[in-house]
């Protein structure tokens, strides 16, 4: 069937856009005329990140995306008043888009869709902390994915002047915490290396996949540390990869350690993939160069050699949260990551790279 007299496909982003200046923003007038506001659609969501699927064949019934769950999902969108505004006409507003924003628009529903909030708690909300006041521990303590669905996503209309300033403050790591973090993701490869051989050592094959499995991930979000992007949860963690700067290269090799039959394929493919990546290493110039051969905890001590902050060079060689942890309960909730990024940094365990 032909797609000639389809319309085009409406990434979530474009939809909110369109919410916004379309219904939005008219009721907002009737509500708070000339009220200050910024508008923005931020936080979960797979079109935050620009994933969610495009393309006129999306309105096919065959294609995956006319089954997606977002297609049943609220469209969303934040609204954010100064902070004096929200006691006096955060009530009313909400009050006139409950009343007056129609049920569907484009055939995404809309009610309850809509935030209406000022930046400091909205951001305290979703990750733990106030963006205008940083500390290691809230960028160590915060999974990346919170961090990635902040700074994507879109601003449609920043009055206030605050979303700007949080979302460049979040941009990226500071250089010792990026560092710190590179080291670490060199470190949970140091520490599995040897894991696929052995395994296949002793017959257990399954045990070897999956080690090599683990290796692969951990390459991944390596590259995308690399590349300056917040990792992604598993969802989208591969989509991610494909747009670094290695992807194409990487992404055969990772392939086929996953698919390998036994543990020496395993091993010849990833110590392929090794070697590129401590080639895209050697580019940042972070560090002396290393030799690309040089076993993982290399490049972890190279890392930490340049960090300056002392604070930082005594952390332990766990790095952000989600470098430790893997439960989503916990990387979607971020009282709970604090509380275990905490726990995690009061014990007492030396800070020594694995030789």
């Amino acid at each position: 069937m032909s797609n000639t007299h389809m319309p085009p496909f409406l990434s979530g982003l474009e939809l909110s856009r369109r919410l916004y200046i379309e219904a939005v923003r008219p009721l907002l007038e009737e509500a708070a005329p000339g009220i200050p506001h910024s508008a923005a659609r931020l936080g979960s969501g797979s079109e935050v990140l620009g994933f969610d699927t495009t393309g006129p064949a999306a309105h096919s019934p065959d294609h995956p995306a006319a089954h997606s769950p977002d297609r049943a999902r609220p469209l969303r969108l934040q609204l954010f008043l100064h902070r004096h505004d929200v006691p006096r006409s955060a009530g009313r507003i909400r009050h006139v888009l409950a009343e007056h924003l129609p049920d569907t628009f484009h055939g995404r529903p809309v009610r309850d869709g809509v935030e209406v909030t000022h930046t400091a708690p909205w951001f305290t909300a979703t990750l733990g902390f106030d963006p205008a006041h940083l500390t290691p521990r809230d960028w160590l303590a915060t999974p990346t994915q919170l961090l990635a669905e902040v700074t994507a996503g879109a601003v449609f209309h920043d009055g206030l002047g605050e979303l700007a300033r949080a979302r460049a403050a979040l941009r990226w790591y500071p250089h010792d915490i990026w560092l710190h973090v590179l080291a670490c993701q060199w470190q949970r490869v140091s520490r599995e290396e040897a894991l696929v051989g052995r395994c296949g050592e002793v017959g257990d094959e399954i045990g070897s996949a999956v080690a090599a499995a683990r290796l692969v991930r951990d390459l991944m979000r390596l590259c995308l540390l690399m590349d300056r992007r917040y990792p992604p949860y598993g969802k989208w963690l591969g989509t991610a990869f494909a747009h670094t700067s290695a992807g194409h290269r990487l992404a055969p090799v990772l392939t086929a350690a996953v698919t390998a039959g036994d543990r020496h394929g395993r091993e010849k493919h990833l110590a392929h993939a090794y070697e590129i990546v401590a080639g895209l290493h050697n580019q940042l110039g972070l560090t002396d160069r290393v030799e690309p051969t040089a076993p993982p905890h290399r490049f972890t001590r190279a890392l930490t050699a340049r960090i300056t902050d002392p604070a930082l060079k005594r952390l332990q060689l766990v790095g952000s949260v989600d470098q430790f942890v893997d439960n989503a309960e916990v990387l979607t909730r971020p009282d709970l990551a604090r509380a275990v990024y905490a726990a995690a940094m009061s014990a007492r365990r030396p800070a020594t790279p694995s030789s």
